[in-house]
């Protein structure tokens, strides 16, 4: 009897990726080691920034025909309005504290004229007890007048508690 095989696909796959895989490493390593290849790298990446510059050199000169800003004008405009900023923020700063310096000298100075009012009230009452001490020295002393019942009431009056 014979024996009948299928096809196995996913065999035949991997006998062929496992015979080409190191002749293929093998050949990459000796290229990337060749100098000739470093040198066409090199020749390379000159070209392609030789083209980017072209790119962006005829962007900018589109972009200023059609009067549009380049990212360098963009970036400038920006950090001149961040300094707009801080010295908005700075200046806001200084009304404030003006602001708050006004108020306090105008209370202050509402303090000034309130003590100079008290002070000229104290000194109206001082000026009516001086004058009512003064007139009940150079007055005669009623307690002499009255009689012994009344001078009792009275010194009763002036010690009660009210």
């Amino acid at each position: 009897m014979t024996k009948q095989t299928t096809l196995d696909p996913f065999a035949l796959w991997k006998s062929m990726y496992e015979q080409t895989e190191s002749n293929l490493s093998d050949a990459i390593h000796e290229t990337l080691k060749k100098e000739e290849y470093a040198e066409y790298l090199g020749h390379l990446q000159s070209g392609y920034l030789q083209y980017q510059q072209f790119i962006q050199s005829a962007t900018d000169a589109y972009l200023k025909q059609i009067n549009v800003p380049t990212r360098e004008e963009i970036s400038s405009i920006a950090s001149l309005i961040i300094n707009v900023e801080e010295k908005v923020e700075n200046l806001d700063e200084k009304i404030d504290d003006e602001l708050l310096n006004q108020n306090v000298s105008s209370e202050i100075t509402k303090l000034k004229a309130s003590i100079t009012r008290l002070d000229k009230k104290m000194s109206q009452i001082l000026k009516i007890l001086t004058n009512e001490e003064e007139s009940s020295s150079n007055a005669p002393s009623p307690s002499s007048e009255q009689k012994p019942e009344q001078q009792e009431q009275q010194e009763q009056q002036e010690h009660k508690p009210e």
